[in-house]
Parts: structure tokens; sequence; C-alpha cells
């Protein structure tokens, strides 16, 4: 018996210094891991006919979804970035026209002494923007090594992210079945309850990417339509810079419509400004406010407020992935107590 219990012990120390080495192992692939994870369970339906359709051949249709993943997530990339480029050229050069104009001179002339001089001199800067460049390379121009290597080793890192996360979705896809098999026999609940938990898992995955997609679209739907009623320049450009925005949970959507109404006003169109300002916070700022918690709701068993606070708490406790991680752990803790209501509440402690 004492040996019995002294094999227990050693059993239990070695399992938790096994997980701690493993957890420290994966740590640097934790976000590639989980963001490969989250595409897995949105993408696996569609893998499963393809699949079918192929012969029961999974690593082929593994192999075509990584390949569709590549396509959709770089070339909307590249298409955005070159379009970005091209408008954005034009809008640099609308909005310094903005500054050099007499209008701004008048705005200004209402501000109060110490604000007029520090605005004064960034609107000089703004104007004169291409000795300004020039004037700053050459300071910097010691930096400028250092300062390469640094946006290169964050490219690289980045990249090096998407290879390790394309990697592990293409392993994720061909063996999805053997794994969560595996986990289900090896994990101490009952048997069934494991797939449980990861169904949740898909189920919230594919509501919260779905729902962040279609607000964005959404948002920069209705930016296009107050850009286009209010006579904003470029508002296609507008329209794209309010997409990529909506996706920044600090800046959010309605910031682009806010700078927007701030080029008119400086144009000399004040109610067209004060018009897409209002359209900016009340149309475009409460669709994100109000569709997402719809949207994930739609797939999730729990109520919109709960879904609201998930978000948020997530949010602020992980950053920008934590818009998936909360709505992940809220449904983690109901699919819990869900069971532990159905499996075990009415079972006698023995």
């Amino acid at each position: 018996m004492a040996e019995d219990r002294t094999a227990r012990r050693s059993f239990v120390v070695l399992l938790v210094a096994a997980t701690v080495l493993l957890a420290i192992v994966i740590r640097p692939l934790a976000s590639a891991l989980f963001m490969a994870a989250v595409l897995a369970g949105v993408i696996w339906p569609l893998h499963a006919r393809l699949a079918a359709k192929a012969g029961g051949r999974r690593a082929l249709s593994a192999g075509l979804m990584v390949l569709a993943v590549v396509v959709v997530l770089v070339g909307p990339l590249v298409a955005l970035v070159a379009f970005l480029l091209k408008e954005g050229d034009e809008g640099l050069k609308f909005v310094t026209q903005i500054a050099r104009g007499d209008s701004v001179e008048h705005v200004l002339s209402k501000l109060p002494d110490s604000f007029q001089s520090v605005a004064t001199r960034a609107l000089e800067r703004l104007s004169d923007i291409d000795k300004v460049v020039e004037k700053l390379v050459r300071a910097q121009s010691g930096k400028a090594a250092a300062t390469i290597w640094a946006a290169a080793s964050a490219t690289g890192s980045m990249l090096f992210e998407v290879a390790m996360m394309l990697i592990a979705l293409y392993f994720f896809l061909v063996q999805g079945d053997e794994l969560l098999a595996w986990l289900d026999d090896a994990s101490p609940l009952r048997p069934g309850q494991t797939r449980e938990l990861f169904a949740e898992f898909k189920k919230v995955s594919f509501s919260v990417i779905v729902s962040a997609v279609v607000t964005a679209a959404v948002q920069a739907l209705a930016g296009l339509i107050g850009y286009l009623v209010s006579r904003v320049p470029h508002p296609v450009f507008f329209a794209a810079v309010t997409f990529l925005v909506a996706f920044v949970p600090a800046v959010g959507a309605a910031s682009v419509s806010l700078f927007a109404a701030a080029v008119l006003y400086l144009s000399g169109h004040p109610y067209w400004a004060l018009f897409l300002a209002l359209w900016g916070l009340f149309v475009v700022g409460l669709v994100d406010n109000v569709l997402k918690p719809l949207l994930v709701k739609a797939g999730m068993n729990m109520s919109t407020g709960v879904v609201f606070f998930s978000l948020i708490g997530g949010l602020g406790a992980f950053g920008a992935v934590g818009l998936i991680i909360g709505p992940l752990v809220v449904a983690l803790f109901l699919t819990l107590v869900r069971m532990y209501q159905r499996d075990f509440k009415s079972q006698p402690v023995a």
C-alpha cells in the first residue's frame, strides 16, 4: 500500500513536471497553434465535404484548404495594400491642400493663444511634409539601419508565426479526428464530453470569426454611404480604411468617419461635416456594438448581454485576440455547468 502511494505521488510529480515543460515548449507557438485551431474549427465542415468528394483523401483536402486560406488572406491583402498606396497618395495630397487653405487659418484664429502656436507649427510641418521627411532622414541616418533591421525582424517574426499557423492548420485538418478521439479517450471526463467541449469550441470560433468579418463589412458599407452622401473626396479609399480599422478594437471604424468629417470641416463644409460626424458615431460606431453581439449570439447558446461583456472582457484581458478567447472562455464555463447539471448533479455522491 505504501509503495502504491509512493508510486502515485511520483507519477503526479512527473506529470506536473512534464506539463510545465510542455507549456514552455508550446509557449513560443501558442498564438500560432491557437489561431490554427480556431481556423480548423471554422473550416472543418467544408473540409469534411471536400474530403468526402475526394474519396476520403483528407491530406489532399487539407492541402487545398490551406492553399485556399493563403489565397483568401494574402490575395485581398496584397490588392488592398496596392489600392491604399494608390489612393493614399492622392488622399495625402488632398489633406495637405486642406492644411494649406485659408479655412484652416480662420479656424486657428478662433483657438486660444496657447493652442494657436502649437497648431500652427503642426500645420507648417504638414504643409512642408517633403522638407520634413528629408530633414528627418538626414537627422536619423545613423539609426536607419537599426530601424530597418527592427522592421525586418518584426516582419520575419510575423511570417514565421503565419507559417507555423498554416503548418499546424494542415495537421489539425488531416489528423483532427484521431486527435479528438485520443483526447476523448485519455480525458478524465466521461466518454463524449470532450467531444462536446470541442463542438462548442468550433461553434463559438465560427461565430466570432464570421461576426468580425461581417461587422467590418457592414461598417465599411455604412461608412461608404456616409462618404458618398456628404461628398467626401476619395470615398472608396475611406471605406477601405474603415474596413481595416474596424478590426482594431482600440480605434474603431467610427474614427475614420470622424477624421473625414474633420477634413470636410476644414475644407469649408461645416454642415456636411456635422452630418458625417453624427453618422459615424450613431450609425457606423453602433454597428459594432449591436450587430457583432447579435451575430455571435446566433451561433452560441448565451444571451446578448453575456456575449457583449465576454467580448469586452476578453479584449481587456488579452488584447485583440481576446475577442475570440473571451467568448470561448465563457462558452467553456457554461458548457461545463450544463454538463454538471445534466450528468452529475442528479447522481448521489458515493
